[in-house]
């Protein structure tokens, strides 16, 4: 006992805790101990996810240019006045900007134009033009352009877009003709983006769904192997992760967005998966079957990849945080 409580000359006094900070010990300095925060994943895909939203001058801008175009377009279904280029049955604002998963930089808001007539190509460009003149009489000193495309027309000012797709009633269907028409397969696609529009809005107005596609989304931006991933494909994807479950209840985020990566890298949308049946379709019509066999191995092995570096720590490089933003 004696022998215990002796120490030798020069000895530092240790405390219960250890080394008191700032001691020395054979002419080494221990510095204070600082904790360190743990890495939260939440918080990585927060800030990621708040980097990928629009500013609030984005979305006042595609507001109030889309506002004013489906005023006019309204406008012309009630009281078509001269206008006898087109007839006008009905208009629905559809993608991202109507969704909320609108991303930063891309100030474009999408309205379908049903006509009762048959599109022509003359027709479009004429209803873009009666439009453009409506808007200058309303603001002579707004600067406006109006661009024709193939689904259609779009009218574009200083900060924002209106795209303006196209399409006509399903009986129209079957008479067009390719040569003076528009693409009937374009059409079809805009008939079908407003099923889309109010299935999304019945049924995955969660905001957690909103910022996992805006996630996704920006995967798909910056990883090739993506690229197959349409629009619709990604709002069913994040949907089906956050909301399909045993409990039915929200997953949380870091979750969800993980639950993707390992869905997709365990075949969830190569053939013979069950993967997810559209729900906007007759039928068990799956979404992924639109992608060709090489699309749908791509996108596997992409993800395999991308869960493979998250296991090892490289959210930053999935995020586009740090390094190489994508490949």
């Amino acid at each position: 006992m004696r022998g215990a409580m002796m120490r030798g000359r020069g000895a530092p006094m240790v405390g219960r805790g250890g080394m008191h900070p700032g001691m020395h010990m054979r002419g080494q300095i221990f510095k204070p101990f600082i904790p360190r925060i743990p890495f939260d994943l939440i918080k990585a895909l927060l800030k990621r996810a708040q980097d990928l939203s629009p500013s609030p001058q984005e979305l006042a801008a595609v507001l109030n240019l889309a506002t004013k175009v489906n005023t006019v377009l309204d406008n012309l279904i009630i009281a078509p006045g001269n206008f006898e280029a087109a007839q006008l049955e009905e208009v629905r604002q559809v993608g991202a900007h109507k969704k909320g998963t609108m991303l930063a930089g891309v100030t474009i808001a999408d309205i379908v134009v049903i006509l009762k007539t048959l599109p022509t190509v003359e027709a479009v460009q004429l209803l873009g033009n009666k439009v453009i003149e409506e808007l200058r009489q309303s603001d002579p000193h707004e600067v406006l352009q109006m661009l024709m495309n193939e689904g259609g027309c779009e009218i574009s000012s200083a900060d924002a877009t209106v795209r303006m797709l196209i399409t006509t009633i399903p009986p129209n269907l079957k008479k067009l003709d390719p040569e003076i028409h528009l693409d009937a397969k374009l059409m079809q696609q805009h008939l079908v983006s407003i099923r889309h529009t109010r299935w999304f809005e019945e049924n995955a107005s969660h905001s957690s769904i909103k910022v996992l596609i805006r996630l996704l989304q920006d995967l798909r931006g910056r990883f090739d192997g993506f690229l197959p991933l349409t629009a619709w494909i990604i709002d069913l994807l994040a949907h089906y992760a956050i909301m399909v479950n045993p409990k039915r209840e929200p997953l949380p985020l870091h979750v969800s967005f993980r639950r993707c990566l390992q869905l997709l890298s365990a075949g969830f949308f190569l053939p013979g998966s069950a993967g997810i049946t559209d729900p906007c379709e007759q039928g068990s019509v799956r979404v992924h079957t639109i992608m060709t066999l090489e699309q749908q191995d791509q996108v596997c092995y992409t993800a395999q990849t991308l869960l493979r570096v998250l296991s090892h720590g490289g959210y930053k490089q999935i995020l586009g945080l740090e390094g190489n933003a994508g490949w």
